[in-house]
């Protein structure tokens, strides 16, 4: 887990070994449609994208508001995915994978909307190639909330077995500062090498507060395996 390549930044060193329990990930990041579903209402920016839009501008905790109502309903027990499942899931069950799904740069556009193919909105789940674990979007589209909360230097410290990210963080609950992964469909302009944004990677690390509601952030749900 972590910089593998060997020239991220520094919050995503060093490397390092996690082992995982057996869990199931959403294949697509949870819709428009699905949140209204849930919840009767749609906070997305994009909204005219239509219901099988990614869901974004919800804050991570409006997420354990959706996620306690859908297990309601359900009787499953439904969440966000940890930091380290969503990198294993995200690089094809832990390969070397630079991008969900690849590590060409050249081939990225056929997994991913980013800056380049984008036209500055988001987009349908699931129109490109997924990776090799059957998910898709997991570079790109929107920036996607995990449970973790985020500490610049929590790899120096990750427990080898199932990490679930530092015990807290600054100020109170409500506002500490969670993490983001897999980058969004990319409003800022490109940067990094070869005109690609470095966060796409599978290894960079995003953070924002839990009360934040930029129209950058989705999610999608996982559930611990049997």
């Amino acid at each position: 887990m972590g910089d593998i390549f060997g020239n991220g930044p520094y919050d995503a060193k060093p490397a390092h070994n996690v082992c995982i329990s057996d869990f199931y990930m959403g294949k697509h990041e949870v819709t428009q449609g699905q949140w209204k579903a849930i919840t009767g209402n749609n906070p997305s920016y994009f909204k005219n994208c239509g219901d099988t839009c990614p869901v974004e501008s919800v804050s991570w905790n409006d997420i354990q508001v959706f996620l306690q109502k859908l297990n309601s309903r359900t009787g499953k027990s439904y969440r966000l995915p940890t930091e380290a499942e969503w990198e294993y899931a995200a690089r094809s069950g832990g390969k070397k994978e630079k991008y969900a799904g690849t590590s060409s740069d050249s081939d990225l556009g056929s997994y991913a909307w980013y800056a380049s193919n984008s036209g500055g909105k988001t987009h349908p789940v699931g129109q490109k190639k997924p990776n090799s674990l059957g998910l898709y979007d997991m570079s790109g589209n929107v920036w996607e909330w995990v449970s973790d909360l985020y500490d610049f230097h929590y790899y120096k410290n990750s427990p080898r077995n199932n990490p679930q990210g530092p015990t807290s963080g600054k100020g109170p609950l409500e506002h500490q500062e969670r993490v983001v992964r897999g980058d969004d469909w990319g409003e800022e302009p490109p940067r990094g090498g070869h005109g690609l944004p470095e966060s796409l990677r599978c290894a960079i690390r995003g953070n924002g507060p839990a009360s934040g509601h930029g129209h950058f952030g989705g999610f999608r749900v996982a559930v611990s395996g049997r």
